[in-house]
């Protein structure tokens, strides 16, 4: 089953095609890094473009790879000011380093279907419990029956798996098992931010499908709510059950 988002979100940076960087590409963590620790937040497309291709500051080694891996960069993360998704992405990226591997990952999930259809699989399973290649490819399957060929929906599930152990949901070379990724008031502020943006409001923030990607309690989500707004990433109140979450900051133009 494909897992849409809301057609308003679009205008955002999501994305609902059925095509997505996964089928040749994970979500490529070590070149985002690298190339937003060679970056500020206000860098220019082009400017990042120049950055990874006449730079190469992600070490690819021809011109014909570097264009590639800023394609790919530029389908998975946006690289636009105007996009919101990749704006408010920059502005929690450096806070702390430990969370960027679930930043990336949400920022990805939002950008390529690809991905975000093998989420619920991955996030339904129990810490310690394996998690293959070809639940992978299954899931791919189902969600676009006789769209891709056999052979593309091995490379997504190739993919996939990759990305999902990047972000530390999952571990494990040979074996991938079900682990807990590293969330925080980074992560939850931005999490937190894509269900609004898909037309969420109040506690339902905590159960959306980006907040489970959280790997946390929705009771500690609140919690790192509170304290994302502490950092002014986010404006907080709440009245007994009932929660109030904003987003001048980051949803700023």
């Amino acid at each position: 089953m494909q897992i849409f988002v809301p057609e308003t979100a679009l205008a955002f940076g999501f994305n609902n095609r059925s095509t997505g960087a996964h089928i040749s590409k994970t979500m490529m963590l070590r070149e985002a890094k690298m190339l937003f620790a060679a970056a500020t937040p206000q860098t220019s497309y082009e400017e990042m473009r120049g950055l990874v291709v006449e730079d190469n500051i992600t070490l690819k080694k021809t011109l014909s790879t570097r264009k590639e891996t800023f394609q790919r960069l530029t389908q998975l993360y946006g690289l636009r000011n105007e996009i919101l998704l990749y704006r408010a992405l920059r502005d929690v990226w450096d806070a702390e380093e430990a969370e960027q591997p679930l930043l990336a990952l949400l920022c990805t999930m939002a950008r390529d279907p690809l991905l975000r259809n093998t989420a619920s699989l991955v996030l339904e399973k129990t810490e310690g419990e394996s998690v293959t290649r070809q639940e992978m490819v299954d899931v791919t399957k189902a969600a676009y029956p006789g769209v891709y060929a056999a052979t593309s929906c091995e490379s997504v599930g190739k993919h996939t798996i990759s990305s999902w152990r990047q972000s530390g949901h999952l571990q494990g070379r040979r074996y991938k098992l079900r682990s807990r990724a590293v969330s925080g008031a980074a992560s939850a502020a931005y999490a937190l931010l894509l269900g609004y943006l898909c037309d969420q409001r109040g506690a339902f923030l905590f159960e959306t499908l980006w907040a489970k990607t959280l790997d946390t309690s929705a009771g500690n989500i609140d919690a790192l709510a509170f304290a994302a707004s502490q950092r002014g990433w986010l404006e907080y109140r709440r009245l007994g059950a009932v929660c109030e979450l904003r987003f001048s900051h980051l949803m700023r133009s």
